[in-house]
């Protein structure tokens, strides 16, 4: 059970994230995230779990495009040209998570939980990397369902592709 983060996440999300753990220890790999609008949501809840946290080998908050930039080295053309919340975006902070990392396999999520200027509310890309697979993408259009609602939905969506991550290297092995 994760505990500090209990009751505020949901049943299912706590399943999926024991899952990924679990999945994780019994291959004898490590995680990392790199996270913008979750802002390390996803990175409390996997280690929040007793007993398996240690699959868990590091978490980057960049919330800023500078951030991005220097921490996960997301090109400043990536930033200028397609922006902070893109599809190129999120494949090369999840990249940048596994290169500034020892994990094995990386979540990115970036997006928008609130609307804005230019910022669709719930428009969220996701990317997984790993050190030796293809780098896979998923966009979501969760909607204008309010912030904490998108965060909740993109850590479900953010653990589903660690979890498929986590079965595609086990299939390559």
């Amino acid at each position: 059970m994760a505990e500090a983060l209990d009751p505020a996440i949901p049943d299912d999300v706590e399943r999926l994230a024991q899952e990924v753990l679990q999945a994780a220890c019994d291959r004898d790999l490590m995680l990392a995230t790199a996270e913008s609008c979750t802002g390390g949501l996803l990175a409390s809840l996997l280690t929040d779990i007793p007993g398996k946290s240690h699959a868990f080998e590091r978490g980057f908050v960049t919330y800023s495009d500078d951030a991005k930039h220097e921490v996960l080295g997301v090109s400043r053309e990536v930033l200028t040209a397609d922006g902070a919340v893109s599809e190129a975006c999120a494949r090369a902070m999840a990249e940048g998570a596994v290169a500034a990392s020892r994990a094995d396999l990386a979540v990115s999520v970036t997006g928008f939980s609130e609307a804005g200027p230019g910022a669709p509310a719930g428009l969220v890309h996701f990317a997984c990397a790993s050190r030796d697979g293809p780098t896979c993408h998923r966009l979501e259009r969760f909607g204008d369902i309010g912030r904490a609602a998108v965060r909740l939905a993109a850590l479900r969506v953010g653990l589903k592709m660690l979890r498929d991550g986590l079965g595609d290297l086990a299939k390559a092995a």
